[in-house]
């Protein structure tokens, strides 16, 4: 059933992220252009063949032979809303019964319950509601008796749904929610501190799913550290940059285990404060060389000894001239952890590596 079903779809349904809506046209347009290269960068990325790519009434409709490959792919693109494996066919009103009578042979199962939802635009010579209404009543005559089907349009185990758009419709069963956000690359790049650590990287995630690419900076503190703790950080490294393909995949690495030596060998007591002030100076720095527009971090309020509000502010003292983003500073520990949990590092981020012995 499930692999007849693979070859019956013929495109992909992807709608946008409900915040482009709110933007000016200039600026919608914008957004539709670099999520479109973002789109295609990821088909080409994981070599998901496809014959067109178009936008037509606020989707985008994608031909294609592996449109579960390519919906599984794209539904990590940052700017999306949602996204459905659809077949296509006319809008005449036989049409769209007969696709999605054979849409629901193959995907209802024994005990569903279903409902039909039907969206339409265009002048055809019927409605939503004669849609829906034949559309049920047909599978029930169809598959009621196998398959002990039964309707429920409150909370349904399978909604068939329809889109009617002109002279063409499109038949689904599944709408698999996306990320959301704005696409990448319609906000300035921006430095990001990365350590590996579960915080570091969803900081930086974060504020990709708002359009903004970033380049982590990874700090080694060897000989206070020893190779564990880089190996893990490249490893989380890998998973963040498969939520930005099409964007470079480059991580800078700064040998610190020397800065750190003398700032121990001075102050210990403030060596941990001292030494993250010393890793937002050289941030600053690379972000001036490298044109970004600020710097990023995982901190978050009391998580540790450094990020009380007090030494946030301290930290942010030692930049002069880039804004400093924190975008988990409201976030506590399981909020972190769940959204680590959904992107995909979190069984990375959370392994065992040598912690910094200069603490």
């Amino acid at each position: 059933m499930e692999t007849s079903l693979k070859r019956a779809y013929d495109t992909v349904i992807i709608r946008f992220s409900g915040e482009l809506w709110l933007k000016k046209l200039w600026t919608r347009k914008y957004y539709e252009k670099r999520l479109v290269k973002n789109l295609k960068a990821t088909l080409k990325h994981y070599k998901v063949k496809y014959s067109e790519l178009v936008r037509r009434h606020g989707r985008f409709y994608l031909k294609t032979t592996s449109a579960i490959e390519a919906t599984d792919k794209l539904a990590r693109v940052f700017g999306i809303s949602s996204i459905s494996p659809a077949i296509e066919t006319t809008s005449k009103f036989d049409d769209v019964i007969e696709s999605s009578l054979l849409l629901a042979g193959t995907t209802l199962k024994k005990g569903n319950s279903f409902a039909v939802r039907c969206k339409r635009v265009g002048k055809q010579d019927y409605s939503s509601a004669d849609v829906q209404k034949l559309l049920g009543q047909r599978v029930l005559d169809e598959f009621s008796k196998k398959l002990d089907l039964r309707v429920n349009l409150g909370n349904p185990d399978v909604v068939l749904g329809v889109e009617i758009r002109d002279d063409q419709a499109f038949v689904y069963s599944e709408t698999i929610v996306a990320v959301g956000g704005m696409p990448l690359g319609v906000q300035p790049k921006l430095i990001g501190l990365f350590s590996g650590g579960i915080d570091s990287v969803i900081g930086l995630w974060l504020v990709m799913k708002r359009g903004c690419p970033v380049i982590p900076i990874y700090f080694d503190n060897s000989p206070f550290t020893d190779e564990t703790t880089t190996e893990r950080a490249l490893r989380v490294a890998e998973v963040l940059f498969s939520w930005s393909i099409g964007f470079p995949r480059k991580v800078y690495i700064v040998q610190h285990g020397e800065n750190l030596k003398q700032i121990m060998e001075t102050n210990r007591k403030y060596s941990c404060l001292l030494c993250k002030r010393m890793m937002y100076r050289v941030a600053e720095r690379l972000a001036h060389q490298l044109w970004a527009e600020g710097i990023v971090t995982g901190e978050a309020i009391g998580e540790q000894a450094s990020q009380t509000l007090t030494n946030l502010k301290v930290l942010n003292e030692s930049v002069k001239e880039y804004p400093v983003h924190r975008p988990l500073l409201g976030f506590d520990k399981q909020e972190t952890e769940a959204i680590s949990r959904k992107i995909g590092t979190y069984e990375v981020s959370s392994k065992k590596a040598a912690p910094c012995t200069a603490v």
